[in-house]
């Protein structure tokens, strides 16, 4: 069971809406990157992430199919997305109606341009719901607030004693809000600007909680463009460069020939293995799987498998590279030390660097090949095999928290 599963609440995420106030050049701000994800693919990812949210259901514009799915490509099937309406009011009531057959017993509201919602933020508002009362997050005004006059003449200061600016998500007892949103829309009411009003004119307690300055609503362009820099700020500062190790040997048999880091060397014996037995490959193969735990080369290609006898270790190498790649990894560092008695390596290691940048697909800098010997110490100083180890360095998209 995964960690949503347990969850015990759902959420709704409003993102139907069209942005006009940031702009429209660069399409809905919903859409926007900020640190290279879409501003909603950071709203959604938090609500997953949080234990106690079971249930999720996006509200998107109807014209927006394709770009939800782009900017939001590894959503859980069982996420509910449903087409918005015409103001944020109805593609709420839409996406409370698809959580309706099998109701949860609370539900949290929450704008998809709030972008930095916290997990404790959201367990917050969660805590503070009973079954007849919502909850709201918001902050106290701390600037003085001044009424505006024909032609901007102030009229009035007014106390701020009291005020807050609300914030979501907002937190309400699932079928009180259901109701006072089928309420509203019945007696034709589309005029109120949050669920907390919605839910005051239906008659139902709503208390406040601590909001957070983070937890912004992206409104304007200047806004989008802020977010963006303070994630990447955050990202170059402490960037996601990891570092995986990998070790190999085979004994040495009967043969005229080697091959070491994807390069055929002439020699009086060879190295036995089901594969071509090349150690440096496969000790690069098993550094790289270790930068985004995907196992090791035997979990890809198990010697028992008949299809690897023989095989062309680079296409190993290849493979794993093409695993980081996935993940969203850059390699960028590739770096063997072949250890053995004979044969030299040095006459041909600028062939091998070539190999081991084709298989990888990055540029030949970003690719060391060393050797040493055993000092005529142990199995490797007899000359019985060859032993290789690997170190790949690989940067992920992200940072570290």
């Amino acid at each position: 069971m995964s960690t949503r599963e347990k969850g015990t609440i759902a959420a709704v995420i409003v993102a139907a809406g069209r942005g006009e106030r940031a702009g429209q050049r660069d399409g809905p701000k919903q859409y926007r990157s900020i640190g290279g994800r879409a501003v909603l693919a950071h709203t959604i990812t938090a609500f997953l992430a949080h234990p106690l949210v079971g249930r999720l259901v996006v509200a998107i514009h109807p014209e927006d199919e394709e770009l939800f799915r782009t900017a939001v490509c590894d959503l859980p099937p069982d996420v509910v997305i449903v087409h918005g309406g015409a103001t944020r009011q109805a593609s709420t009531l839409r996406a409370l109606k698809a959580l309706k057959p099998s109701a949860p017993g609370a539900v949290l509201i929450h704008d998809g341009v709030r972008p930095f919602v916290s997990e404790g933020l959201i367990a917050r508002v969660a805590a503070a719901v009973t079954a007849d009362t919502g909850a709201l997050p918001a902050l106290a005004i701390a600037d003085t607030l001044k009424k505006a006059g024909n032609g901007g003449i102030v009229s009035a200061t007014v106390p701020r004693n009291g005020l807050h600016a609300a914030q979501t998500p907002q937190g309400f007892p699932f079928a009180a809000i259901l109701a006072a949103h089928r309420q509203a829309a019945a007696e034709g009411r589309d005029d109120f600007t949050d669920d907390s009003a919605i839910a005051e004119w239906a008659g139902l307690t709503v208390r406040i909680v601590e909001g957070e300055p983070d937890n912004i609503k992206l409104t304007f362009a200047r806004e989008i463009v802020m977010a963006d820099e303070k994630l990447r700020m955050n990202a170059s500062a402490w960037p996601d460069v990891r570092t995986g190790n990998g070790y190999d040997v085979h004994a040495l048999g009967p043969g005229d020939h080697v091959t070491l880091c994807g390069v055929d060397i002439p020699h009086d014996k060879a190295l036995v293995g089901h594969s071509d037995a090349d150690v440096g490959l496969h000790a690069l193969t098993d550094a790289l799987l270790a930068t985004c735990g995907a196992g090791d080369i035997g979990t890809h290609f198990p010697p028992s498998d008949p299809q690897w006898k023989g095989a062309a270790s680079s296409k190993f190498a290849a493979h794993a590279a093409t695993i980081v790649r996935e993940k969203g990894g850059r390699i960028a560092n590739a770096d063997v030390t072949l250890i053995c008695e004979a044969p030299k390596i040095g006459p041909h290691r600028p062939a091998m660097v070539a190999a081991l940048a084709a298989a990888l697909g990055i540029e030949e800098h970003r690719v060391s090949v060393k050797a040493t010997t055993n000092e005529k110490l142990g199995f490797l100083g007899r000359g019985e095999g060859i032993a290789a180890i690997a170190t790949a360095t690989v940067v992920y998209p992200g940072s570290l928290s």
